[in-house]
């Protein structure tokens, strides 16, 4: 939740900070809650992995014990720390070149970043130049983000966990990646519904409550799908969820780039409406197929997938 919840309160901080203060403010501000979480997860952030935390046991236990043998299967004395990079560097594009799963998901995430960092970028234009509002006041509007996000993590939080308990109950106790899908699907309908809603109140001057409704929707759905996703592809690549991370960030942060760039020109050209109602098709037709195929074909793509953890 606090990747995407960042975001929508640095304008709201950063529109006060500016107009009240100077924009160098913005920078300096910025650098030191930087500073303060840097040293808090340094000092207080525990190791996860597994094969480092088997790693670590397994030294200790030859330390103790003297029997040099006792090691796990993930390591390796014959790879040299340039060996070690490589395979870091080049495991997640491979995994993005040969699984399908993988690309499925990359790219729905990648798109639901792209329209996030689109909407983060022009949300403030709307405001000040459409509803002439004060630059203050404009990034209050990013409120309706940060709710519909805190609203998405919590419910799907708890939703997902009754689903995917109810599915391996149904399944005689035996759990399936594919259990962490079903709430993908209703995601991917609130986001282009949320993104109709915006757009279109936006275009014809209705109530500021009514486009920040809409954003609240999207920002809802897209947290729908960057958890299921999320938890989908930890639940299928287990031993190599860094190396999916990585690539799956390589791609969502390359869109969150590069739909910026365009947003202008798309709004520019269609305005409000219709331009997001071309983000909402295009949303739709990525996402919702997405949880429909990954159910049906899923267990197949595992079984042939050497990264991948089988039926």
């Amino acid at each position: 939740m606090v990747t995407l919840l960042g975001p929508t309160l640095g304008p709201l901080l950063g529109g006060f900070i500016t107009q009240y203060s100077s924009w160098r403010w913005t920078f300096w501000s910025v650098s030191i809650a930087d500073g303060m979480f840097q040293l808090i997860a340094t000092f207080f952030f525990q190791e996860t992995y597994a094969p480092v935390l088997l790693g670590r046991k397994a030294a200790r236990l030859r330390q103790e014990t003297g029997n040099t043998s006792l090691r796990t299967k993930w390591e390796d004395d014959d790879l040299s720390l340039r060996k070690k990079l490589q395979v870091a560097c080049t495991r997640p594009y491979i995994l993005l070149a040969t699984q399908p799963i993988f690309q499925v998901l990359t790219l729905y995430i990648s798109y639901l970043f792209g329209l996030v960092y689109l909407a983060l970028a022009t949300f403030a234009e709307l405001w000040t130049t459409e509803y002439h509002q004060s630059i203050s006041i404009a990034g209050l509007n990013y409120l309706g983000l940060a709710v519909g996000y805190i609203i998405g993590t919590q419910s799907c939080a708890m939703l997902i966990g009754i689903v995917y308990r109810r599915l391996v109950a149904g399944n005689n106790g035996t759990a399936q990646p594919e259990f962490r899908l079903p709430l993908l699907l209703p995601g991917a309908l609130m986001v282009p519904v949320g993104l109709l809603w915006y757009g279109w109140s936006a275009q014809h001057h209705l109530h500021w409550i009514m486009p920040d409704i809409g954003i609240a929707l999207f920002a809802i759905g897209v947290k729908y799908g960057t958890q299921c996703t999320q938890l989908y592809a930890l639940d299928v690549y287990p031993t190599y969820a860094a190396s999916a991370s990585a690539g799956a960030q390589s791609l969502r942060s390359l869109a969150g780039f590069t739909f910026p760039l365009f947003a202008p020109y798309l709004y520019d050209k269609l305005h409000y409406g219709w331009g997001n109602s071309v983000l909402a098709l295009v949303g739709f037709v990525i996402g919702v197929p997405a949880p429909i195929l990954l159910w049906i074909y899923g267990p197949a793509l595992r079984r042939r997938s050497q990264y991948a953890t089988g039926v």
